[in-house]
């Protein structure tokens, strides 16, 4: 009897062409880095099928090339657009709820590079109700580029021009950090991120 074949689908294609999550070198410790482009993520593209297009992106090509390594995520937030560019809270969460638990074990930490005043304050109060506190605890807040080199050398990680692009922004605009000075673009983690029935979903179910 042959065997169940895993077939490639088109949403999957799309996320794996968008080069979205990759897996790069090694930060200071040795250990895997999965570099998340949020610019890059299709999510306009692939609409409802974003969730199960992360989920099996993460089964069959991340988890197999990070291996049995210890791994740690770089997120980079850079100029992500809501309507663009961002799944959604229940995706992000059903994607991480999924992995294997040696994997979560695996993941010693996430680097969420430039998250802005209004990411930090939605994740201090809502990111125990969404995310388990083996997840929460492993988050780390970036900035600046420059305070990520602290964990990785930067030949290991092929840094996206909206990440250079934006931390030259931030330089010359540092009140941005502080939500004194707006950006030129709705931020992702605002109320009207929680108002969709997959995220309120998460809150209920936690």
């Amino acid at each position: 009897m042959a065997g169940t074949v895993d077939v490639t689908t088109e949403p999957e294609l799309l996320l794996e062409r968008s080069r979205a999550i990759t897996v790069h070198g090694g930060d200071k410790a040795g250990r895997a880095v999965v570099r998340i482009v949020g610019k890059y993520f299709p999510a306009r593209a692939l609409g409802g099928l974003a969730e199960e297009a992360l989920k099996a992106h993460l089964r069959k090509r991340v988890l197999p090339e990070v291996g049995e390594r210890e791994f740690v995520v770089v997120y980079m937030h850079s100029l992500v657009d809501r309507g663009d560019n961002f799944p959604g809270l229940g995706a992000i969460r059903a994607a991480y709820e999924c992995l294997p638990a040696v994997a979560k074990e695996r993941l010693r930490a996430v680097y969420f590079v430039h998250p802005g005043i209004q990411a930090r304050l939605f994740f201090a109060t809502f990111g125990r109700f969404l995310f388990s506190s083996g997840l929460y605890e492993k988050l780390r807040y970036m900035s600046r580029l420059e305070y990520l080199w602290a964990h990785m050398d930067k030949g290991e990680l092929e840094v996206p021009e909206c990440a250079r692009q934006h931390d030259d922004e931030l330089e010359r605009r540092p009140l941005m950090d502080y939500g004194i000075e707006a950006a030129d673009r709705c931020s992702v983690f605002d109320a009207a991120s929680m108002d969709t029935p997959a995220s309120l979903r998460s809150l209920r179910c936690s």
